[in-house]
């Protein structure tokens, strides 16, 4: 059995020149959902059904071909990986193109937001292992149906507000939490978590959400060990909304009062 190895995590503010890792990271961290996502799609009865239908029907077209019948059903399970490919895909480039293409401007220069990234020494040399993020939000004034974006490593949704505010209605929406698939289950992604937290009751924030996809099991596991509750779950995801029927993405709001 492969010994554990124990990394030595510090914790600091993102600065400029973290900006390649960064991008490295968060684009690693998003597109590694679309397999869980594919074959937990795969796996449901619905889908098993119609490939199975499916690739009946290439073995009676094909001539009683295995071939034929292969092909079909492949072609399906396909169609389903595009689905989980383009949601994931799609998330990750409109975030690039959005917040996070200067994150200088959008989040340290702005005292309501935080961005923070984890250093460990890896093979020597010191790397960014981490990162996570905090946008202030404002909870008056915010729409039925509004998008979230602060999709923690998974899907956007359109959550609606789902809790008053105590005094002004300020909370955090945490977001871009990932961590190094060689740093996991040493505790860092509770330290990322505990850091936002931190950084929101400082700021005055009444309460930490965030949005998770489905797919995102260890995610789940994480925020209901430090407390946080699920609130709201839907399918409404950026992109086609039969894409995300097909791919049976779900979309949860996890919520913590501080």
């Amino acid at each position: 059995m492969a010994q554990k190895k124990n990394f030595q995590f510090s914790i600091r503010q993102y600065t400029p020149s973290d900006e390649h890792a960064v991008i490295s990271l968060f684009r690693n961290g998003i597109l590694e959902h679309v397999y869980p996502a594919f074959f937990r799609a795969m796996s449901h009865p619905d889908h098993l059904g119609i490939a199975l239908s499916i690739s009946m029907a290439g073995y009676v077209l094909g001539g009683s071909s295995y071939f034929q019948a292969l092909l079909f059903g492949s072609a399906w399970a396909g169609f389903i990986y595009y689905c989980c490919y383009e949601i994931y895909e799609g998330y990750m480039l409109r975030r690039l193109s959005t917040d996070m293409a200067d994150i200088q401007a959008n989040y340290l220069d702005n005292p309501d937001n935080g961005f923070w990234v984890a250093e460990a020494e890896v093979s020597g040399q010191s790397k960014v292992v981490g990162m996570v993020a905090v946008m202030g939000k404002r909870g008056e004034g915010a729409t039925k149906g509004e998008r979230g974006d602060g999709w923690n490593g998974g899907v956007m949704g359109g959550a609606p507000e789902i809790a008053q505010d105590a005094g002004d209605g300020r909370y955090g929406e945490l977001s871009h939490m990932v961590v190094s698939f060689a740093c996991r289950r040493n505790g860092l992604g509770s330290q990322l978590t505990q850091k936002a937290l931190d950084f929101c009751k400082e700021s005055g924030y009444t309460r930490l959400v965030l949005d998770t996809s489905s797919p995102q099991t260890a995610v789940m596991s994480l925020c209901h060990k430090l407390g946080f509750v699920q609130t709201a779950s839907h399918r409404n995801t950026h992109a086609n909304r039969w894409f995300s029927k097909l791919a049976r993405i779900n979309v949860m709001r996890m919520e913590k009062f501080i």
